[in-house]
């Protein structure tokens, strides 16, 4: 699984980089077929927004989030991320 962060009016520190790398982490139970994460973090006045795409077996997968807060937004995130990664196996299974 290859992890891509970059960031637009934000500099990725190696902090942010291991945060967003050990959620990411977590969304391989559900799904091991995760080929790539491409992750975007942006700030812009008050509001920090992360947004990622994954690519997953044929299919890419897009969620965004926004807080006042980044870790926050990363949470929320990677909770997106993972319902969606669930309905996306379930239906696999479904049509088998």
């Amino acid at each position: 699984m290859q992890v891509n962060i970059s960031g637009h009016h934000i500099d990725v520190t190696e902090a942010i980089d291991g945060y967003v790398k050990s959620k990411f982490e977590k969304l391989t139970h559900h799904n091991d077929l995760i080929t790539s994460i491409n992750v975007f973090l942006t700030v812009e006045k008050l509001v920090q927004k992360a947004e990622a795409s994954i690519h997953v077996s044929g299919k890419d997968i897009f969620a965004d989030a926004q807080s006042e807060d980044l870790y926050t937004a990363i949470d929320a995130l990677t909770d997106k991320l993972d319902r969606q990664l669930i309905k996306h196996k379930e239906k696999l299974k479904s049509h088998r």
